[in-house]
């Protein structure tokens, strides 16, 4: 796991902007790919030599001031701008604070708990900070129980879904549903906390260059809503759309899956036992 994650974001972004795209001129023999250092400097108005200590870790506390001048200058969207902010002020953190953390909490809240009663029988899921699954709908547990999410007495999508042989069979897009989850990890907790890096260390291990690749890359949002396709061995290939709910207080996040078509609406009545109807399919 990288030490210096916002120096990483920077230099990343820095790369990524051409000079056109900001109005400068671009001369002959560039060797940088994106703009140079001085050229960032220049355009967020601070000196070169302070982009350079942000950037290879000697500098951890840049004002609010200096990331919106930085968002400007790499015309970064809000998004990144929103995870430019929380890589700064993680970078402040000290370690040492972070190791008497709580650790990820495993209660519902008595109103989580009569809102997943209330989803009924949608698919819906209430996951923590490094994915363990804390409590769940019957309608998610009919698709997960034969894909083998569910498994052991402690559950966890991240575990599932990097160590089970199982989960690249029934997820099609599983390259994009693991950038997802590990976005997540590191964008719901510090990346030193406990918890985060037992289970960093753990998947290093047991999964290897697929979970390690990941973690070293450039931090990004994680996606909030969007569909995932899963072939299941019982109701066939379903298509779901998904909301995803924050509860920062306990650092969870509740999940809610809803049909994408009329097949998948009809194959969730029948997994539940209902007759069609049960459940609609999100229009577009």
């Amino acid at each position: 796991m990288s030490d210096n994650e916002l120096g990483t974001f920077l230099r990343t972004r820095r790369e990524a902007v051409t000079p056109a795209e900001v109005g400068l001129p671009t001369g002959p023999r560039r060797r940088t790919p994106g703009l140079r250092r001085a050229e960032l400097a220049t355009l967020a108005g601070v000196s070169v030599e302070y982009i350079t200590r942000l950037e290879q870790g000697r500098d951890r506390n840049p004002s609010p001031q200096v990331l919106g001048a930085l968002g400007d200058a790499l015309s970064l969207r809000v998004p990144d701008r929103i995870l430019l902010r929380r890589l700064a002020k993680e970078a402040g953190v000290d370690r040492v604070l972070c190791t008497s953390a709580a650790p990820p909490a495993r209660t519902v809240r008595p109103t989580v708990r009569a809102l997943l009663d209330r989803l009924e029988p949608t698919p819906a899921v209430l996951l923590n900070w490094v994915g363990d699954i804390v409590a769940h709908t019957s309608g998610y547990e009919r698709i997960a129980r034969p894909l083998g999410l569910l498994d052991g007495s402690a559950p966890n999508l991240m575990r599932y879904l990097f160590t089970d042989e199982r989960a690249r069979a029934v997820y099609p897009g599983w390259d994009r549903l693991a950038d997802e989850q590990v976005a997540h990890l590191r964008q719901e907790a510090s990346l030193h906390d406990p918890s985060v890096a037992a289970l960093a260390d753990e998947l290093t291990v047991t999964a290897g260059a697929p979970f390690t690749e990941r973690l070293a890359a450039v931090p990004a949002m994680p996606a909030r809503f969007g569909t995932d396709t899963v072939d299941h061995p019982e109701a066939g290939r379903l298509r779901l759309s998904y909301e995803t709910l924050s509860l920062p207080e306990e650092g969870q996040r509740l999940v809610v899956h809803l049909p994408a078509d009329e097949s998948t609406a009809m194959a969730l009545d029948h997994l539940n036992g209902r007759k069609p109807g049960g459940l609609r399919a999100v229009s577009g």
